[in-house]
């Protein structure tokens, strides 16, 4: 048996989705570091909709990617 990540296209996609969590985390992330560090009300603004855009991607990313794989239904 093999460990590729190509063989089960189900692993590649939860990969997928978990990656394109990973990615939101770290743009919320950056987005408060930009908050934090900023010095005027316009970097706090860019901060703002760039944790805001994060905490969006990590809410409804991942469940469209599932809606769009998902098995359709039996006819």
């Amino acid at each position: 048996m093999s460990n590729d990540v190509s063989d089960d296209p189900a692993r590649a996609r939860y990969y997928m989705m978990v990656s394109s969590q990973i990615v939101a985390v770290a743009g919320a992330v950056f987005g408060l570091v930009i908050m934090g560090k900023a010095d005027s009300m316009w970097m706090r603004i860019l901060g703002a909709a760039i944790l805001i855009s994060g905490l969006y991607c990590i809410a409804v990313v991942p469940r469209a990617l599932a809606r769009r794989w998902r098995t359709p239904p039996p006819e």
